[in-house]
């Protein structure tokens, strides 16, 4: 299996950095050859997409493509997610976030795991295989807002600001602010499910965003986010056995 990843760093202190704001970019660590691959991978899925006239391509990424399901078990990817969450960890799931010209983009929201039992983390990896602007199919976040643990939901930054006026970051105290981020072609970034995010519209005149998600939590509750048909569980990627029952 190729190298996924070029050489980055990701130690104590990046750590403590994703633990304090929700998120964490990797800028630019695929190789050539991965996003050379993903975008083979993820065009198939989105052609697969519009065949079907429904969502499960995008839900169920990695059963519809055999490199997106290799990648699960990749030892640099399960290297990167035990980082982040320790040992002990479950695949999840791996969704396709393509972005084609035009697309509205997505509003506020979290993502629920555990929200009682702040040990069992729930870490999302994106790759960004050609990257994104700020205004174009870029990833918005908040800082700070994932100790909350809430479930929040709101269509645009307006709506928000109510929120965010009521509210003080945990770690800084400092008022809680929208950041607009930008990824560099081959980027990855790191986020805890209960990190508010958005995105932005994908411009008319931009070439689809390829991007996919793959999701690692530590086990003990039950997962909503977790898009897995029976058979694919039954008969998981080579490499992947271990990281597929619920708990």
């Amino acid at each position: 299996m190729g190298d996924l990843f070029r050489d980055y760093t990701f130690g104590e202190a990046e750590k403590t950095e994703l633990d304090r704001d929700g998120h964490y970019v990797l800028p630019g660590i695929l190789t050539a050859t991965a996003c050379e691959r993903l975008t083979e991978s993820l065009s198939r899925i989105e052609d697969l997409r519009r065949e079907r006239d429904d969502n499960f391509p995008n839900h169920h990424s990695a059963e519809c493509d055999e490199y997106l399901a290799s990648l699960i078990a990749h030892p640099q990817l399960v290297d990167l997610a035990r980082r982040v969450l320790g040992e002990d960890i479950r695949y999840d799931h791996c969704v396709s976030l393509n972005r084609p010209a035009g697309n509205g983009g997505v509003g506020w929201h979290t993502h629920n795991y555990a929200r009682e039992m702040p040990e069992l983390g729930f870490v999302r990896i994106f790759f960004y295989v050609n990257g994104f602007e700020p205004d174009d199919g870029g990833l918005k976040v908040v800082p700070g807002s994932h100790e909350f643990r809430q479930p929040i939901d709101a269509d645009d930054d307006d709506k928000l600001r109510g929120w965010l006026s009521e509210h003080r970051c945990p770690a800084t105290g400092d008022i809680m602010e929208i950041v607009s981020l930008t990824a560099p072609a081959g980027t990855v970034a790191l986020m805890w499910t209960w990190a508010l995010h958005a995105v932005s519209p994908r411009r008319h005149d931009s070439a689809t965003r390829w991007t996919v998600v793959y999701a690692y939590r530590n086990p003990g509750e039950t997962s909503h986010a977790r898009w897995i048909t029976e058979e694919f569980e039954r008969n998981p990627p080579p490499g992947a056995e271990s990281l597929m029952p619920l708990y």
